[in-house]
């Protein structure tokens, strides 16, 4: 790359930078984004899955956050009903179950009735729950509904003591999927996307940025001017003002690892449960790619961000314990069949806890010579937002720019009803008829109407070239490689995918080799 004039230069690649990207390059600028990794390679490929308002979230007041966040829920949903969709959930609920005695809400409810003793009547969840609906006003979601456990589908893997059930209204989302369609959204309006490229480091001239690169599989240096600079770098956002911009911030983060586990099946229908421990935190047991249930999220601080994060035993075991007081099958270590770690960036509000820390998000603009304006923390279910908030921030320096756009308006693959995800895979299905109904909807999950363009003019499944395994095309291989930046295996197999639960080591090295060699024909030519 010679060195080029840009607008905004963006550092960070996961779902904040994304989303900021593509908002700017639908607006007019020219937009650059530099990720050192792989897209979405750490903290947005490792959360829940969940675009949610946080129910939790109510017991500490966080109104405006929760309504936020409901509210924002169906916008995303109309613009990607491919990778999200609604999910009902069931919250299981019993007379003798105690809850964390440190929220303002439990504080507030000892002094009025000292009777409870950390007990939460039926009555006050439902209200809890109205409070919920009445905040999202929910024009696509259902609300919520008492649910009779004792000859229910949802009531059969719980426990006997578990009578009485309450079940509202989220929605699952494809978390890293998110973060490549927002990318991709961005490059197809201008913008230039750089992965495995790290910022070395950012210095401040007079009226604009100096930003220097490496290449980190070539080891090739580059530098790049810009007028503006956004630092979305995550968990490293801090670390990026000191160390690579050289500047000073006056928020701070708190690093917080959630783990989660992966187990086969634990039941058959497709509803997720929301479940609350006594230590305050809940654990949600959602249905996972067709055959697994995901389970998680722990709150741990995360110390060291230099060291990467992983699901500790201790972690595990907790996790395993907190769904083994509900359900009737009891879960072992033998039982998890993969794992998976992230580290929240949260803003530091100085929360005596993990759990109580807020998930609310600042934007610091530093405007002292040309722009800066550092991300702090942050969920995903506001990342639409907050990229609107920090275009904000940007029109009151370029006054000229177009305004927000992004509300409703389709990712890549997008482009149908919300409720005709079904009505997809039988088109899809009809011009391909080569495809069994589990390949047509994983198809039509990854990639909506785009996987008639990537299926092109197949007539049978060798038409797709070879097969990897799990029905990973060498087509489906290329798009990936073409289109969605993927470089490695496991770009495909844990982030474009989660195919690699399907994939045994073999195959991985048949993928691995058959991607080293695009790779070295593409910088060839």
């Amino acid at each position: 790359m010679r060195s080029s004039d840009f607008d905004l230069f963006i550092i960070g690649g996961g779902v904040n930078g994304c989303g900021i990207a593509r908002d700017a390059a639908g607006r007019g600028l020219s937009v650059c984004l530099a990720e050192r990794n792989d897209l979405a390679s750490a903290t947005s490929s490792a959360s829940t899955k969940l675009f949610h308002g946080g129910l939790r979230y109510l017991e500490y007041f966080e109104f405006r956050l929760v309504r936020d966040a409901l509210i924002e829920r169906e916008t995303l949903l109309r613009a990607m009903p491919h990778i999200a969709w609604p999910m009902r959930f069931v919250l299981p609920y019993h007379p003798d179950m105690r809850f964390d005695s440190e929220t303002p809400t439990s504080r507030l409810l000892t002094r009025i009735l000292p009777g409870m003793k950390g007990r939460r009547p039926a009555w006050l969840i439902r209200l809890g729950l109205f409070l919920y609906d009445s905040l999202g006003r929910c024009q696509i979601l259902p609300g919520t509904e008492r649910l009779d456990l004792a000859d229910s589908p949802e009531g059969q893997p719980l426990q006997d003591r578990f009578r009485l059930a309450f079940e509202y209204s989220d929605c699952w989302v494809e978390d890293s999927r998110l973060v490549v369609l927002n990318a991709r959204d961005a490059a197809e309006r201008g913008a230039r996307i750089m992965v495995r490229t790290e910022v070395t480091s950012a210095r401040r001239m007079k009226d604009h940025w100096l930003i220097e690169m490496v290449d980190k599989d070539s080891g090739q240096t580059h530098s790049a001017t810009a007028d503006m600079l956004v630092n979305a770098a995550g968990p490293w956002a801090a670390e990026t003002v000191t160390a690579t911009i050289g500047q000073g911030a006056s928020a701070r983060l708190r690093h917080v690892r959630g783990s989660h586990i992966v187990v086969e099946r634990l039941y058959d229908h497709d509803k997720c449960y929301f479940l609350q421990g006594s230590d305050g935190r809940i654990v949600f047991a959602i249905p996972y790619e067709t055959d697994f249930t995901l389970i998680g999220t722990t709150d741990v601080d995360h110390a060291d961000i230099g060291e990467r994060p992983y699901c500790t035993d201790e972690e595990r075991d907790y996790l395993l314990a907190f769904v083994n007081r509900y359900f009737d099958r009891q879960l072992s270590a033998g039982d998890v069949v993969w794992t998976y770690s992230g580290v929240r960036p949260l803003y530091d509000d100085g929360a005596q806890t993990a759990a109580a820390a807020t998930r609310d998000y600042v934007i610091e603009a530093d405007t002292d010579g040309a722009l800066l304006i550092n991300i702090f923390g942050g969920k995903i279910t506001t990342y639409r937002k907050l990229a609107e908030h920090a275009l904000d921030e940007i029109a009151a320096h370029r006054p000229d720019i177009a305004p927000g756009w992004t509300a409703g308006v389709a990712l890549p693959g997008g482009d149908f009803p919300v409720d005709a995800f079904d009505s997809q895979v039988e088109a899809l299905r009809q011009r391909y008829p080569f495809l069994d109904i589990g390949w047509a909807r994983r198809l039509a999950r990854a990639y909506g109407t785009d996987a008639f363009t990537l299926l092109g003019d197949a007539r049978n499944a060798g038409d797709l070239g070879r097969d990897f395994g799990a029905r990973l095309t060498q087509r489906e291989v290329d798009w990936l490689v073409e289109k969605e930046w993927a470089r490695e295996a496991d770009d495909i197999l844990w982030r474009r995918s989660k195919l690699g639960l399907r994939f045994d080591s073999a195959m991985v090295a048949r993928l691995s080799d058959y991607m080293d060699r695009q790779t070295r024909r593409s910088a060839a030519e």
